[in-house]
């Protein structure tokens, strides 16, 4: 398949996205394109994380074949927010039959972009985000599934944290500027001062290994009893090297999903993943076979794992209560 490369000039520096170009299919192959902001195209698949597997194996299940009946374009924002406006654009001018954006600022950008072409979105919280009006009846070209049912969830990551660490002062948040500043940080703000902590945003200008490393070193020099990572789905790509940096940091955290806990980081608080892409599928079939997106509610997750590793708050030096642990889905002993 022909291969296409979108090349911009920043900084001086050429940045290259893998961009897959539209070929002949028959009149019954349905196209969408797959974005999401920072993960690798390559992983896009059946054989990628648990949520990619479950998503494509809905599809399968309800009948899409890809290279048959289906084409899935993928697309990688490679963790570049100040780009994702103008991929947006590109990935809009290739037509597809729908788009399935992953995270807030994409969604947002594709809102901006197109009011015609289907999009299905993965998002923290639709209506706080101002992507849409109603959970219910989304109108417009958009729907898609909620990753917490509310901002509430970022305060309950809070609570656990405090209930892991009675004596815990001050909590770095490992976050963007735009997510600071938006209603997320505003939730998180405010549920800090009613858990009577102090939250110190430790603000990334980028997402990359070196800027992971900077960020580490701010928060060992502020003396962070623990930290916290936003929801942000660009931090999930580098979930290896922030829980290294963890353990090296010796700093306890805690994590917006389980792909954290399972690279051995300390908690996850997390909605079920592979339930919701198994969701986003569903959605996707509706809309195809002809539904109006703009007249189907978003789906609101209700079941929600707490993830605990107790060989890191070994090495941490922290005993978990037990009341904690009594509650918790998984724990790693």
């Amino acid at each position: 398949m022909r291969r296409r490369k979108f090349i911009t000039l920043l900084g001086g520096a050429v940045a290259v996205w893998p961009i897959v170009a539209r070929a002949q299919q028959p009149a019954k192959m349905k196209r969408i394109a797959f974005v999401h902001p920072s993960n690798k195209v390559s992983e896009i698949s059946v054989s990628g994380r648990p949520l990619y597997r479950a998503f494509f194996e809905e599809l399968s299940r309800l009948g899409y074949v890809e290279g048959q009946n289906l084409e899935v374009e993928r697309y990688s924002g490679e963790g570049r927010p100040e780009r994702y406006a103008e991929l947006a654009r590109d990935v809009v001018n290739t037509h597809p039959d729908l788009i399935l954006a992953v995270g807030a600022r994409l969604s947002l950008d594709f809102k901006m972009a197109t009011t015609t072409i289907p999009i299905v979105t993965v998002i923290i919280d639709p209506i706080a985000m101002g992507l849409v009006a109603s959970i219910a009846r989304p109108g417009g070209n958009i729907t898609g599934v909620t990753i917490a049912g509310g901002l509430e969830l970022i305060g309950k990551r809070i609570g656990l944290l405090v209930e892991a660490m009675p004596k815990l002062s001050t909590v770095g948040y490992l976050v963007s500027r735009p997510y600071w500043e938006d209603p997320r940080g505003e939730a998180a703000r405010e549920a800090a001062k009613q858990a009577g902590i102090s939250l110190s945003p430790v603000m990334l200008s980028a997402f990359d290994e070196a800027e992971y490393q900077r960020v580490f070193r701010s928060m060992k020099q502020d003396r962070a009893d623990a930290f916290m990572v936003s929801d942000e789905p660009e931090h999930t790509t580098y979930r290896a090297t922030i829980v290294e940096w963890a353990a090296k940091d010796r700093i306890p955290a805690i994590y917006p999903v389980r792909d954290f806990f399972e690279a051995g980081g300390l908690m996850a608080y997390s909605p079920d993943l592979a339930d919701i892409f198994r969701r986003v599928a569903y959605l996707i079939d509706k809309i195809l076979k002809g539904a109006n997106p703009g007249d189907i509610p978003f789906y609101q997750p209700t079941k929600f794992e707490l993830s605990i590793n107790l060989k890191t708050a070994k090495a941490l030096g922290l005993e978990m209560p037990a009341m904690l642990l009594a509650r918790a889905d998984e724990v790693i002993e």
